[in-house]
């Protein structure tokens, strides 16, 4: 297996080593078969500062067969699992709108696609990248179809094993494609236990490439914290309202959550594109040191030739004098002269008992 690149451009973006944080606004079914919907979940995520906008490109009877069981069923008006597929459907034509909407809207358009017939439909409008959904880690004739056109892979892990990932790496590994993985888990919500943060380290270490997260949580802590431990790539599913109808709604987070993520993930990208010297800050904060440190001091108006005991000191700012931490030096030591009560203790007032 070739070594594969740490870093790649989707849509000239740049992801992976030395990137910011890739994040994608995953639209999925939230919009309900609406094509209306669609777009306007565009102007949202932008709005947000989301860097793509993802869609899922369903066909049903090229990838689903009516006899599909429901996950859960959570459609009132769909007789089935392929009939809601059905009705998610969007036309080559709506699905050339909707791209050129994102590229009007400054986003990059993804989608996943579930079948052959969608990556020839979604080929033919030059999408920059393929996000493959976990479940089709196994389909190895999609990931070639996909990695046959040398543009990026970002393939989430959610249901697979590592023999299953090392085999799917294996076949994009041989077309040119570059890859990025995600760790995911595939519960909705997934609870803050099985989010998996170790396994981006593990997907890293094996594999080379860009990792990050899909995350399931319908919260912002899941994001933030795989960025503080360098994730280059994060998608989060969007819903208008958290009462809105759909399987994904209590996974997902509203504009207004992403928006609310995006700050944090930038603020945690500046902290950490910024490391500090500990003792170069400590010089520089000398004045306030001064300040806010305390310094042994006399307790009591004292005579000269007193011999010190515990009893007679006490630890008061500022720190100008004797530190606090080196009281110890000071107790069995004699005044030179006589001294007043809070008197900051110099090493010029001390002699040998």
């Amino acid at each position: 297996m070739s070594a594969l690149p740490k870093r790649f451009c989707v849509a000239g973006r740049p992801v992976g080593e030395g990137a910011p944080c890739l994040v994608i606004g995953e639209v999925g079914q939230a919009h309900d078969g609406s094509l209306g919907t669609a777009h306007a979940y565009i102007d949202a995520l932008a709005a947000a500062g989301v860097d793509a906008v993802k869609f899922q490109t369903h066909i049903a009877s090229e990838e689903s067969t009516p006899q599909e069981p429901w996950r859960v069923r959570f459609s009132p008006q769909d007789e089935s699992r392929f009939a809601y597929w059905k009705r998610m459907e969007f036309t080559p034509e709506q699905w050339a709108g909707l791209k050129h909407h994102c590229d009007e809207a400054g986003v990059i358009f993804l989608s996943t696609p579930f079948s052959l017939r969608a990556v020839d439909w979604l080929e033919k409008l030059e999408t920059p990248a393929w996000k493959m959904a976990s479940g089709e880690i196994n389909n190895h004739a999609l990931l070639e179809a996909c990695g046959a056109t040398g543009r990026p892979v970002l393939l989430s892990s959610g249901m697979s094993s590592f023999e299953e990932l090392d085999a799917a790496v294996a076949v994009l590994s041989k077309s040119k494609s570059s890859l990025a993985l995600l760790q995911c888990t595939t519960k909705y919500p997934c609870p803050p236990e099985a989010i998996g943060l170790n396994v981006l380290g593990e997907l890293e270490r094996r594999y080379g490439c860009p990792t990050g997260l899909s995350d399931h949580s319908g919260e912002i802590y899941a994001g933030l914290a795989a960025v503080a431990l360098g994730a280059k790539l994060l998608e989060v599913h969007a819903t208008f309202s958290k009462q809105m109808f759909g399987p994904d709604v209590p996974a997902s987070l509203t504009p207004e959550e992403i928006a609310d993520l995006l700050r944090g993930i930038r603020r945690i990208e500046a902290m950490l594109a910024a490391p500090i010297d500990k003792d170069a800050v400590a010089a520089e904060m000398e004045p306030l040191r001064r300040l806010f440190n305390k310094s042994v001091v006399i307790a009591t108006d004292l005579d000269r030739g007193t011999v010190l005991a515990r009893e007679h000191l006490a630890l008061k700012k500022p720190g100008s004098g004797i530190p606090a931490r080196e009281i110890e030096r000071v107790i069995g030591k004699k005044l030179l002269r006589d001294l007043p009560a809070d008197h900051l203790l110099s090493d010029e007032d001390l002699g040998d008992a």
